[in-house]
């Protein structure tokens, strides 16, 4: 019986963390500009919703709780993360600044003086 518990609340966290990866990648993907989805040379903002939406249901409705759709689903949110998100921040400007940029700079350049 304690086996059985285990299982259970290990598919629950499992589902849990699919669901999350998910609903991320979504909310991300609706966030981000289009233009910036063909800047960076990726599929269009709608492909990446209607699939990332279809990653979400698969996770979501009891209906749709088959193994490898949500394996498939997680695949798909993965390869947002790890592909087309940090393309849509370079191309966007976000994160880290490259050039040089010191920890000390402002808006207006250095607060050090120069330095």
């Amino acid at each position: 019986m304690l086996a059985q518990n285990f299982d259970l609340g290990l598919m629950m966290i499992t589902r849990l963390v699919f669901i999350v990866t998910a609903v991320t990648a979504l909310v991300m993907a609706a966030v981000a500009r289009e233009d910036a989805y063909r800047a960076a040379g990726k599929k269009t903002k709608s492909f990446w919703l209607i699939v990332l939406g279809l990653a979400v249901a698969v996770n979501v409705v009891p209906f749709f709780s088959m193994l490898l759709l949500s394996i498939a689903g997680l695949i798909a949110s993965i390869v947002f993360f790890v592909d087309v998100r940090p393309a849509l921040r370079e191309v966007s400007g976000g994160g880290r600044r490259s050039g040089g940029g010191s920890s000390s700079d402002g808006p207006y350049g250095p607060w050090n003086g120069g330095r």
